[in-house]
């Protein structure tokens, strides 16, 4: 049994607390600074110590840290925990800016701890099943990736205006919050993003002004990607597809399907799973990590070097949207 902490309360904390609770591997300890949300939480799972702010943290330092405050804060908690030798597993994405991620990976690989940014999708059984197909070279090199993902926000994150998402500062818009899984996992299949452009837009959400839709196009390593997401529109999918030299491979991590085509003319085959919860995912994810911890592996699924790749890919593609050239086409009437 090992100590975790859990710092922060918020909706991804708690699913992070319930979901390695879940695991029947760990004792839980929380810190939230909010009175009445730390209440809240504890009052549903057993919890062995609670902190009423960060610096009471030191006072008995856990096993392992998982961070899930507003990702500004994510670096320099982190830092400070994984000096103290606590080893440390971030919350997506890993920052909002490059500031001390050098410094937190030099103390992370000085004092030879484990770390990881919680990028769920890894943890995906039909997305990793289509990974390790695809790279057993059955279908030849990969060529382009296409991705196309969109849910209805409000719905999902009805509170969304009163947290962290508002402002891209504290790690806000449709970029850092949700087009960041979809660039980690295609770097995951492609290699890092090389070059990139991006166009965004705030179109529907009310109350905010960040970007609710997204277009990217990139180049990897190898392969070319499209990847495209909207926060508003009613169904809840995510179809993923690597087009490669011998045939083809579909994902949709949500139903927890993969399949592929590897003759002209064809139909898909499908790999049926099983169905899936969105807690699995998180349950799956907190038994890798736990692996990872226990040297049962020998990586995480989600690397901090990997983090930071996807996090300076995520700050490119702030800068794209806003700084990009665009030609604007006008009809003879327009001149």
């Amino acid at each position: 049994m090992h100590n975790v902490l859990f710092l922060g309360l918020g909706s991804i904390g708690e699913c992070h607390l319930r979901c390695f609770h879940e695991t029947g591997r760990i004792e839980s300890w929380v810190c939230e600074t909010l009175d009445t949300r730390r209440e809240e939480v504890v009052s549903r799972y057993k919890v062995s110590h609670v902190y009423p702010d960060f610096d009471a943290v030191f006072d008995k330092l856990p096993d392992i840290a998982v961070i899930a405050v507003p990702a500004h804060l994510h670096v320099s908690m982190a830092t400070r925990l994984a000096e103290a030798g606590v080893h440390v597993f971030i919350e997506k994405p890993l920052s909002t800016s490059l500031e001390g991620v050098e410094r937190l990976q030099r103390v992370i690989e000085d004092r030879q701890l484990r770390s990881a940014v919680l990028y769920t999708f890894r943890a995906g059984p039909a997305l990793r099943a289509m990974r390790d197909a695809i790279r057993t070279g059955r279908f030849g090199r990969p060529i382009q990736l296409v991705c196309t993902s969109g849910q209805h926000f409000p719905h999902y994150r009805p509170a969304y205006r009163d947290i962290y998402y508002v402002d891209h500062e504290t790690g806000g818009g449709a970029i850092q919050d949700a087009m960041t899984h979809m660039v980690n996992a295609a770097e995951w299949f492609l290699g890092p993003v090389q070059s990139l452009v991006t166009d965004a837009e705030h179109n529907v959400l009310e109350g905010v002004t960040v970007e609710d839709t997204v277009h990217m196009m990139t180049r990897h390593q190898i392969g070319m990607g499209s990847l495209s997401l909207n926060q508003f529109q009613v169904p809840n999918e995510m179809v993923f597809t690597v087009h490669c030299e011998k045939g083809s491979a579909r994902c949709q991590p949500t139903l927890n399907r993969w399949y592929w085509m590897d003759q002209v003319g064809d139909t898909w085959t499908e790999e049926d799973l099983g169905t899936i919860k969105r807690d699995d995912l998180y349950v799956n994810q907190a038994n890798l990590l736990l692996d990872y911890y226990e040297g049962l592996t020998d990586a995480p699924p989600c690397s901090i070097k990997e983090g930071i790749q996807t996090l300076r890919v995520n700050l490119a593609s702030l800068q794209s949207a806003a700084n990009a050239e665009k030609f604007v086409f006008l009809d003879e009437n327009e001149k």
